[in-house]
């Protein structure tokens, strides 16, 4: 069991101690009065495009606490997930491995016990490592936490509420938390079926509309709540590495009414991909998808569309006033000076850009995400690094920060040097996965302006994405000596089947 720190315990006597044993030099950063171990605050959301905050330039969207972030620490405008649905990039964030390589192959896989996370490391260093939230595990295992919180807990906080959210998803969707675990359900069924109100919904999925749960009683404002809990509760007494993890902006797209009512479905802008693909030129998966998106079927229609991307926004922006309430807390406490913060989300959503929905595609509103970090002592407000990353890395460079050693294994490199010069951008490969061991396995290498999509059964994709930024001139055929390049680049990497 950990002990309390002492009072007066130096970071050098500390890394010194048997708590820490093995720990490399920590990094030379400006270190606070009581000198300890950096605390470690890892916001993250679920489902929120790279574009879609009002720090880079989207108009409509209220992020006032996400924006406040990015002005003080690192803002990383080209990060990747590895893998463009919830469980597999949850698992990569959390081993800094590629999917191949942690075998989370999808919703449904549990995390391999054996592959070790960044909970483990930052326990082993002394840590008190917590988890507040979404990180769909698939089962049982905690994966090296000392503490969690998870869907279960927040039902057992609602009571006969969980009726009402029950309601808003319509139909068992682990992704969304109900169940938090596939298994639980699987001996007898759905317990909600038939007990749950049916609405108007044409899909599994509903269009979006205000929640009938009162504010305080959404999942977000519990992670919030429970995140500040721990921090007033444990902040202070040893060095600590929490996620704080939200639903919000993944479906469903139900906002606490207080932030529907900042939107006007009639007044929200079509996406500017809208109607504009070329669907002869495109995998065929994809252009199945434009055709009929059967989870919302609705969305075909513009009115229908618009209703849906305003409740998205209207999600994100209950997301960014509850990860403001953490953030505020951090602050209140006296910790923001020893803490370093990260936000990120597991992966993007399309929104109607190239009439598609959800996550699934190599797209950059799909396999982008927003990440910006900030280190006290470290990092200079409001920089930008325009270098590609993968979110592998995000372990190393935590690891690298506290003055952890980087397990063996890894895919990813410490981000720390581009921390330190953001500006001087680099064209490294990065990569992303979806649906291995299937059928339609396919894989993203992005090189400097370039992105090659592989599809096992499908049409390649190309893209320059300097010059055609929206992604909607596939060069695949009229480009075929460089899209024969970035392939064997792929294939050397790792070839999805």
């Amino acid at each position: 069991m950990l002990g309390i720190m002492p009072a007066k315990v130096t970071r050098k006597s500390f890394l010194a101690s048997g708590i820490a044993a093995g720990a490399s030099p920590a990094l030379s950063l400006a270190q606070p009065s009581q000198a300890r171990p950096k605390n470690v605050l890892f916001l993250l959301s679920d489902q929120h495009a790279p574009l879609k905050s009002g720090y880079v330039g989207d108009t409509q969207a209220r992020t006032p606490n996400i924006d406040s972030l990015a002005r003080t620490g690192t803002r990383f405008t080209t990060t990747y997930c590895t893998n463009p649905v919830c469980t597999p990039s949850r698992a990569s964030i959390l081993t800094g491995r590629y999917t191949h390589n942690h075998r989370t192959w999808n919703n449904s896989t549990p995390w391999p016990f054996e592959i070790k996370t960044m909970a483990h490391a930052f326990s082993r260093a002394g840590y008190f490592s917590s988890l507040i939230g979404k990180m769909h595990f698939v089962d049982g295992q905690t994966h090296g936490f000392d503490y969690r919180l998870d869907f279960n807990d927040w039902f057992q906080y609602l009571g006969p509420k969980s009726k009402i959210y029950a309601e808003e998803l319509a139909q068992s969707n682990s992704g969304s938390g109900n169940p938090q675990i596939d298994d639980l359900w699987r001996d007898y069924g759905d317990p909600w079926k038939n007990v749950r109100l049916k609405d108007d919904r044409k899909g599994a999925v509903h269009v979006g509309r205000p929640s009938f749960l009162e504010e305080k009683d959404h999942f977000e404002n519990f992670v919030a709540r429970e995140s500040v809990r721990f921090l007033k509760n444990h902040g202070k007494k040893q060095p600590f590495f929490l996620i704080s993890s939200f639903l919000k902006p993944h479906d469903p797209f139900t906002p606490g009414s207080r932030f529907a009512k900042m939107y006007d479905p009639a007044r929200v802008p079509m996406p500017k991909t809208w109607n504009q693909q070329d669907l002869s030129t495109i995998p065929k998966e994809t252009r199945d998808r434009i055709e009929f998106n059967r989870p919302t079927p609705e969305v075909k229609e513009e009115p229908a569309a618009r209703q849906r991307i305003a409740m998205y926004y209207a999600n994100i922006a209950h997301m960014d006033d509850t990860l403001g309430q953490v953030l505020a807390a951090l602050k209140e406490l006296d910790l923001e000076k020893d803490t370093i913060v990260i936000y990120s989300s597991d992966h993007g959503e399309m929104l109607g850009e190239h009439n598609l929905w959800q996550k699934f595609v190599f797209y950059d509103p799909s396999a982008g995400v927003p990440m910006i970090i900030r280190v006290p002592g470290l990092t200079r407000e409001g920089t930008e690094c325009k270098t590609a990353v993968s979110q592998t890395q995000i372990f190393a460079t935590l690891c690298e920060l506290c003055g952890i050693p980087i397990p063996e294994g890894l895919d990813g490199s410490s981000m720390v040097p581009l921390l330190r010069e953001p500006e001087k951008t680099k064209a490294p490969r990065v990569y992303s996965e979806f649906a291995l061991k299937t059928k339609n396995a396919k894989a993203m290498l992005r090189e400097g302006d370039w992105k090659y999509c592989h599809y096992v059964s499908d049409t390649p994709e190309l893209y320059n994405m300097k010059d055609d930024p929206d992604e909607l001139k596939n060069l695949a055929t009229s480009m075929k000596g460089k899209a024969d390049e970035m392939r064997g680049k792929l294939f050397d990497w790792h070839r999805p089947e």
